[in-house]
């Protein structure tokens, strides 16, 4: 079957599979299932909430004993995942078997299923629930641990991989439907003007919605020139990682921070760090475009670069605008743990994600068809990243519990300690997640003021900057990173390998956070 079917194949799915479950939430709804659990999450909330000021105030103070950890061979599974990840397209014989989402698919799924018989047949101590309310699953005494599995497997799936996804999701066809034309001569003051751009949108619109507005404009500017790679590079670390820091809804591990307390507006006293990082990129990418790659373009392409020029025009806007701008304040508003603000009510569990789905499936029916064939838009990108990161969702939860037993004896109690801690698993690990690990242990050790939630700012600021820049480090950091290297590959870029784009970010992205790191942490 060819590569154009599958598009109307997937895009029929979509189109009619996303009503189809607003039909069934509806249905959900009429039953009071959704409902019944708002009530219980925030039931449970308000005991715990009790509780802790009995007996110490604050709710972060109250201590309670961790169940023990896996072990370190639990996390075997991720890391042949990673590995898989790193090294199957390098391999002749597994290249062109991995370039399929089945096949990409089957692995993911093998591991997580390794992962959850571990927790069914070897493990044997709790396990905190997350999903969808706080609580410990204990073990039975004999017999396989049918229900500790479930739970990881609610925690990893249904707590965080269907809100990422849906966001992800969401986000990428709504942007799908907007269609940015014009093919400016692609200077390197061009390229820079893309990449600030992106930047300054990443925080507005979070960083999955600037990747998937200018990836393709600024490859269809860049068309006619052969040394791009290092565009698409760039355009990862700024507008897919570092321009989101200034706002929650910038990148997920600082929106998980607003749940967790953090004022919405705290992120913006980053501006500094994110000036610093981003003006930095932006001067060393347009020095190396104007000395480097530009002046190496051969002269029959500079001439066709500079005579096939259009002014940019924008197509979609009118409808797929405010349905960005209405994903945002779902994300931002509709949490079922928190009242909607200035009201008494909370959301009905899942319908932040229904209300996604359906500004996604408007922009899928009202959307004008032929926006997203000219864009060469199709679902290839986002089901490499839903096919693989079900996968880490899954098998990092080892890694995960690990942490969270061990991060307060890991000896991080300075800042810039934990910049590099978080920082450094982020690149690896998913970011959110691994911030909320990081910043549960900041809560337990000593603070001295100014504090936000139990932590004291400078540790909050290396926590959030580590999580949010350093998702730039692999193509695995952030979920965006993965998208942008397909939709590049598609368009006929031939990006780095994974330890490729990694000597990137090891020459040029640490050395800045480092001096990031020394100048404001």
């Amino acid at each position: 079957m060819s590569h154009d079917a599958y598009s109307v194949r997937e895009e029929k799915i979509f189109k009619f599979g996303l009503p189809g479950l607003m039909i069934l939430y509806l249905l959900a709804l009429l039953g009071g299932w959704p409902q019944a659990a708002t009530r219980e999450i925030n039931r449970v909330s308000h005991s715990a909430a009790l509780s802790a000021e009995e007996h110490s105030g604050p709710l972060h103070s109250v201590s309670h004993e961790k169940p023990a950890p896996p072990p370190l061979t639990a996390t075997i599974p991720f890391i042949l995942l990673l590995g898989a990840i790193a090294l199957l397209p390098l391999i002749p014989f597994t290249e062109h078997w991995w370039e399929s989402n089945t096949s990409r698919f089957l692995v993911a799924v093998v591991l997580a299923v390794v992962t959850l018989g571990y927790y069914v047949f070897f493990h044997h101590a709790g396990i905190e629930r997350h999903f969808v309310w706080h609580g410990l699953e204990e073990p039975i005494a004999h017999g396989p641990q049918w229900r500790l599995a479930g739970t990881v497997f609610q925690n990893a799936i249904l707590g965080e991989y269907i809100p990422f996804i849906v966001l992800l999701f969401s986000l990428y066809t709504i942007c799908g439907g907007i269609r940015i034309t014009g093919d400016l001569a692609a200077h390197p003051l061009t390229n820079t003007l893309f990449l600030l751009t992106g930047g300054l949108l990443a925080s507005l619109i979070g960083t999955t919605g600037a990747a998937m507005m200018l990836i393709r404009p600024l490859l269809e500017t860049n068309q006619e020139r052969k040394r791009i790679v290092h565009t698409v590079i760039f355009f990862i670390f700024i507008v897919c990682n570092c321009g989101g820091c200034l706002l929650p809804i910038g990148d997920p591990p600082l929106f998980l921070g607003y749940l967790q307390g953090v004022p919405f507006l705290w992120t913006l006293s980053l501006w500094k760090e994110w000036a610093f990082i981003n003006l930095s990129l932006l001067a060393i990418y347009y020095l190396w475009d104007f000395f480097y790659a530009y002046p190496r373009e051969t002269l029959t392409d500079v001439v066709r670069d500079e005579s096939q020029t259009r002014r940019l025009k924008f197509d979609g806007l009118g409808l797929n605008l405010p349905l960005l701008l209405g994903v945002v304040l779902a994300v931002a508003l509709l949490d079922p743990s928190k009242p909607v603000p200035g009201t008494d009510w909370h959301a009905w569990l899942w319908l932040r994600e229904i209300i996604q789905l359906a500004l996604a499936a408007i922009s899928l029916w009202a959307g004008r068809e032929w926006v997203r064939q000219e864009n060469r838009f199709n679902y290839a990108a986002i089901l490499e990243v839903a096919a693989l990161f079900l996968g880490i969702f899954i098998c990092m939860q080892p890694a995960l519990q690990i942490l969270d037993v061990r991060g307060a004896s890991l000896g991080l109690t300075t800042p810039e300690a934990f910049f590099w801690a978080t920082g450094g698993l982020s690149a690896v690990l998913d970011n959110a997640p691994t911030y909320l690990v990081f910043f549960k242990t900041a809560q337990t050790l000593p603070a001295s003021d100014p504090t936000i939630m139990g932590i004291s700012v400078p540790m909050l600021t290396g926590i959030s900057l580590g999580a949010v820049m350093m998702g730039s480090m692999t193509y695995i950091g952030n979920g965006p990173n993965m998208m942008v290297k397909s939709i590049a590959e598609k368009s006929g870029v031939k990006m780095p390998s994974f330890f490729g784009y990694m000597v990137y970010s090891i020459l040029i992205l640490l050395p800045l956070l480092l001096g990031m790191q020394l100048i404001f942490i």
